[in-house]
This record gives structure tokens, sequence and C-alpha cells, in this order.
């Protein structure tokens, strides 16, 4: 019999009391995709309503010893927790979890195995590497102080881990500083190239979108490039730039798509893609590509406009591209074009090719009211 070899996992969540069953559903449902991409086999689920996140350890002390029980009974290794742990609730979980042979993450730690997992380009591996860093640099300072209060403060035993904790943050420091150097020599190749494109008058467009949403398949749909395509989170993270021929205007124009969006991206990990984002930035078109079978469609949509916003191309000329119209029976069309009319919504079907020559036709406006 094959042996799996599939870490099995235990999902832990802490919702507000007052959060709706829908919202709930979507934040498990999300970080089980997240596992599912990772490679792992979610064994069980622990929902906890709380007002306010346990202090010391997020979900609490009784809770988290029920977690253990649930991970002995089924055998899982790792306990993953969907949300940004302080490094003082991961140092105590940690410490508790040793005991028993188990392991934790929180949110951030799945998403950066993720992203390891499916880096392929020298830039990825750097851009991960400094997300880890900035992941990781306060938590080793907070182990470090947590040390020192249990050997008693400083001096002794507290003194030594004061100076190991010192040590550590240098070399992260040192780490941190060669990246971003290898990334800003990326980056500056990237500006190059841009500045060479405008300068010979290529026009631009970036496909941007949550994740999963169907981004690849419209690259390769419309250039006939073949992308790599998953139905998985975060299956792309490099940046792949085609060309895209505009039978109407007559003009080829460039075609980029890059790392997809997620609820709750941290911060630290938007920065640390910047220079592959930077495609966005400098886009004179973006296509925000939407499934639009998605029930959490309208959220989505939000989530995607709040990580533009902060890239500061909110107000970059865009259309909303209402994709995987194949697999959806019923699409409220009149409504969404009501609703979302600036975005001059076009509905496709990145895998039929239904829609695409429409969206052709929308670039290419797009694109002459920019001139």
């Amino acid at each position: 019999m094959k042996v799996s070899k599939k870490p099995h996992v235990v999902l832990i969540d802490v919702i507000p009391t007052d959060l709706s069953k829908e919202v709930a559903t979507r934040r498990i449902t999300e970080l089980e995709s997240l596992v599912k991409t990772y490679g792992g086999l979610v064994v069980v689920e622990v929902i906890q309503k709380r007002s306010i996140p346990d202090y010391n350890t997020y979900i609490g002390s009784g809770k988290l010893e029920q977690a253990i029980v649930i991970a002995k009974e089924k055998k899982a290794e790792l306990l993953i927790i969907n949300n940004l742990l302080k490094p003082k609730q991961m140092f105590a979980i940690g410490d508790r979890l040793r005991k028993e042979k188990l392991r934790v993450w929180d949110r951030v730690d799945l998403i950066l195995k993720i992203f390891d997992k499916h880096a392929k380009t020298s830039e990825a591996k750097l851009q991960i590497k400094l997300a880890a860093l900035r992941h990781m640099g306060p938590r080793i300072f907070g182990m470090g102080m947590e040390m020192m209060q249990q050997a008693g403060g400083i001096g002794g035993r507290g003194g030594q881990g004061e100076s190991n904790t010192e040590m550590m943050k240098r070399h992260l420091f040192e780490q941190e500083k060669t990246v971003v150097k290898h990334l800003e020599q990326a980056a500056q190749s990237r500006r190059v190239h841009r500045e060479r494109r405008r300068r010979i008058g290529f026009k631009t467009a970036s496909i941007v979108g949550y994740t999963n949403a169907g981004k690849s398949s419209l690259l390769n749909a419309l250039t006939q490039k073949v992308a790599y395509v998953a139905d998985a989170l975060f299956a792309t993270l490099d940046t792949r730039v085609s060309k895209l021929w505009m039978p109407e205007n007559k003009q080829e124009i460039l075609l980029s798509d890059t790392i997809g969006f997620i609820q709750d991206l941290p911060p630290q990990l938007i920065q640390a893609f910047r220079s592959t984002l930077d495609e966005t930035v400098d886009a004179d078109v973006l296509l925000h590509v939407i499934d639009v079978g998605d029930p959490f469609m309208h959220e989505k949509i939000a989530e995607v406009e709040d990580i533009l916003k902060s890239l500061d191309v909110l107000d970059r000329p865009t259309i909303f591209v209402f994709n995987k119209i194949d697999k959806s029976k019923k699409i409220p069309r009149a409504t969404l074009r009501k609703k979302y009319k600036k975005y001059t919504p076009v509905f496709v079907s990145a895998h039929s090719g239904e829609g695409l020559e429409e969206l052709k036709k929308q670039i290419g406006d797009r694109m002459m009211n920019t001139s």
C-alpha cells in the first residue's frame, strides 16, 4: 500500500463572535485551499469564536490543549493558525507543542512555504527570502526576550540569551541587506527594459486579480504563449511579458501577468514583490480578472482594489474582465455592467475563447485614450 507523504494538518481559526457564517466559511475554505496548494492534508478544523484573541497563545490555553489532543488522535504533525501571530504568541505555542513533537505555523508561514515551493526564477527566490527574513526578524527578538524573562532577567542565562539574540539580529540584518541589494539590481534591469519600451512607443497592459481567477489562462488565450496554469493558489509568482497584436489598431502591445492577490496578504509580502509588481505600476492599462462564478466575487474585487490602492495605481485605466463564463450558468451581466460601468466590463472565457475579441477591442480603445 502506498503511504501518503502529505503532512497532516489541523486548521485553527479564531473569529469574532459577530462574524457571519458565510464569511467564516470563506476564511476556512481559503485556508484549506492554501494547505492543498502547499501539498498538505487537512484532517480536522477547529474554529473558535472570541471577541479578543488570547494575549499569550492567541487561541487560549484551553483551546490549545484541545487542539493538541485532536492532533494526536488524528496523527497530525502540524497546526496552522489562520492569522498573523505575534512573536510572543508563536513562542508560547511552539514551546508547548515541542513537548508533543508538533509544529505550528501561522497564515504567513504557510504562504511563504507555498511561495518557496513555486518560485522558479532567482528573483522570485530572492523576494521570498526577503519576505521570510522580515517575517522571522521580530520572532527572533521576541524569542530572545522571552528566554531572558524565563531566565530571570538580564545576567547569567538571561545575558547569554540577549547576546545570542543580538547576534542573530545582526546576522538577519546582513542577510536582508544582501538580498535587497540583489533585488535592487534586478529592479534596475527591469527599469531599463521598461524605459526602452517607452522610447520605442510600446504600450503596456498588466493583468491583475485575485489568485486563481484565471490570469495565466487569459494571458495564454490572448497571446498563445504557454504559461504555467494550475488550479491552485499562487501557482504563478514570476512576471511574464508577452506581445499582443491588436488588429483594429494595427499595433503590438505588451501584456504582463504576475502574482495573484489574496485576502489579508501581509504588507511585507507585497513589499517583497514590489520589483515584480513594478510591471503593474508602470502599465498603461490594467486588466482586472475576476472569476464570475465566485460567490465572494464582490469582496475579492474590493480586496484587489485595496492592494492596487496601496501600489498607488487605483486611478489607472482599468477593464474588469469577468472570466470563466463557460462554467457559470446564470451570470447577471446587466447588473454587473451597471455596478462596474466605469470599468467597461467584458465577459470572457479564457478556456473557450468567447469574448476575447471584444476584450481586445476594449484594450485598444483604452490604449487610444491614454495617448
